[in-house]
C-alpha cells in the first residue's frame, strides 16, 4: 500500500477543524483595572469612565451590586447596559448629567441613590470618570464625613473642576445647598 502525502487542501480543512475550538472560545474580557480612569476609592465604592459590556460581569465577580451610570442619556447604550446589568444580578440606576449644565438636582439624586444603597457595594461610572469623581467626591464630604483633603485627592487623581467652571461652580453650589442636609 503506497500513502501519498495529503494535499494542501486536506492539510488547510485538518487546521480549520483543529482550530475550531479555539476560535469559538469568546476572549476574556479585559480587566476592570484597564477601564478609564478606574478607581476603587474603598471598600465598598468605586468610579471609572464608560465600562465594555463584556465587563459588566466582572463587576458583579467582584462583588459590586449596583452599577450607577452619570454618562449623558443615549437610548440604545444605557438600554443595553441596563439590560446587561441587571443579567447580571445588579441593579442599574441610570442618571444622566449634562457636562455643560450639571446641576445640583443631579447631585441631590445621587446622594439619595446612595443612601438607598449604602450597605451595598456601589460602581460609579460615567464616559471619563470626571462626573463620577466629582459626585463621588460630595458624596464623600457631604455625607460620610471624609476629610476634603482626602476626598479631593482622589477625584484629582483623575482631574481638577476647577478647570471647567461649570463644574467648580457645581461643587461650589452642591456644597452650599446640601452640607446642611
Amino acid at each position: 500500500m503506497i500513502c501519498r502525502p495529503p494535499s494542501r487542501y486536506t492539510l488547510s480543512l485538518l487546521l480549520a477543524a483543529t482550530a475550531m475550538p479555539l476560535a469559538a472560545q469568546d476572549p476574556a474580557p479585559p480587566p476592570l483595572e484597564t477601564v478609564r480612569n478606574f478607581q476603587i476609592v474603598s471598600d465598598r465604592l468605586a468610579s471609572s469612565g464608560q465600562i465594555g459590556y463584556d465587563q459588566i460581569p466582572l463587576i458583579a465577580e467582584q462583588g459590586y451590586e449596583v452599577v450607577i451610570n452619570l454618562a449623558i442619556a443615549d437610548e440604545a447604550r444605557n438600554g443595553q447596559e441596563g439590560f446587561l446589568v441587571a443579567q447580571s444580578g445588579l441593579s442599574y440606576v441610570h442618571i444622566p448629567v449634562d457636562w455643560q449644565q450639571p446641576k445640583v438636582g443631579d447631585v441631590r439624586k445621587f446622594l439619595g441613590v446612595m443612601e438607598a444603597y449604602r450597605d451595598q457595594k456601589v460602581y460609579v461610572h460615567c464616559f471619563a470618570n470626571m462626573r463620577a469623581s466629582a459626585f463621588v467626591y460630595l458624596y464623600r464630604t457631604l455625607s460620610e464625613g471624609v476629610s476634603e483633603e482626602e476626598a479631593r485627592a482622589t477625584m484629582l487623581a483623575v482631574w481638577d473642576p476647577a478647570e471647567q467652571g461649570q463644574w467648580a461652580k457645581l461643587i461650589e453650589d452642591a456644597k452650599a445647598e446640601l452640607s446642611g442636609r
